[in-house]
């Protein structure tokens, strides 16, 4: 039987930045005991919303060297360390596990796409070499393939493979997936529109973007479903489905860095090539959150 990294809600923490746009690594630390103190499960270092893409690998390392640090073993943490590149992901992977990563998350490789064997053998060569769990990452959205059900369970026969976060938006693919693996991997949403969807499938969570400005309520929300509270997880869903929506108006982590900006945080800016949200889409955010009591 694989371990369970976490049950519950991962935040998939932002980096942040200077106004120069250098790390901020004092105000990660103090993001960090926040989203603790908040009950949250589980942190994702250099994920999508940790503009990984834009972080050079030094930078990379020394983010999650000083999460891992700072947390202390007080939850898991999550290192991203997918590429394009296979044999550069082994060694990203290894150096994230070298300075403390818990476990890894791997996009699948973008831009030069693949074929569903190549994800196979992708997946697998990296697995073969490191050792860590590892979270297999689908984002069609943004690196142009899906993984498919029976993919996911050749993968699931790796020791190492242990977990999906799954953002393809397609719940009929999750619940295939889902029967085909059973409790081979373990099953996180990608999407936080539809976290009480995938878990009422047999989910164990969400790798959240919305867990960043609203680290309570969301844990709250899979902890519910998890203690067969089902109403009470509904009713959070739903709730915050107008602030989910206005994060995801703009460029993922354009929006929810400009949230926590807004409520004081002073995380900085996004790095080049994203850029401000528009006026009139920060108006609407600011609204929403308002409402919610955010600020």
């Amino acid at each position: 039987m694989k371990k369970t990294i976490f049950k519950g809600a991962a935040t998939a923490l932002i980096t942040p930045m200077n106004p120069d746009t250098t790390v901020n690594y004092t105000k990660l630390k103090e993001l960090i005991d926040e989203q603790i103190n908040a009950g949250i499960d589980a942190l994702v270092i250099c994920g999508t919303t940790g503009e990984k893409s834009t972080l050079n690998y030094e930078e990379h390392i020394k983010v999650i060297k000083t999460a891992c640090k700072h947390t202390n073993g007080r939850v898991p943490v999550i290192a991203g360390a997918g590429s394009n590149d296979t044999v550069y992901s082994v060694g990203l992977c290894k150096d994230a596990i070298d300075v403390g990563a818990d476990a890894l998350l791997m996009v699948t490789p973008y831009y030069n796409k693949t074929s569903q064997a190549g994800l196979i053998s992708h997946y697998t060569y990296v697995a073969d070499r490191v050792d860590a769990p590892i979270i297999v990452y689908n984002v069609p959205s943004r690196t142009g393939v899906n993984i498919l059900p029976e993919t996911y369970l050749e993968l699931s026969r790796h020791q190492n493979i242990v977990a999906i976060k799954e953002a393809n938006g397609d719940i009929s693919s999750v619940a295939k997936t889902k029967q085909l693996v059973g409790d081979a991997l373990d099953i996180y949403s990608g999407n936080d529109d539809q976290i009480v969807p995938l878990m009422s499938l047999g989910g164990s969570g969400v790798i959240s973007v919305l867990s960043n400005v609203a680290p309570k309520a969301t844990h709250d929300m899979c902890i519910a479903y998890l203690n067969g509270d089902v109403k009470t997880a509904k009713d959070l869903q739903l709730k915050y489905i107008p602030l989910i929506n206005a994060l995801f108006s703009d460029v993922n982590p354009i929006p929810v860095k400009e949230a926590m900006n807004i409520m004081g945080k002073d995380v900085g800016p996004v790095r080049l090539p994203l850029v401000p949200m528009s006026e009139q889409k920060r108006e609407a955010l600011i609204k929403i959150m308002a409402d919610l009591k955010l600020i």
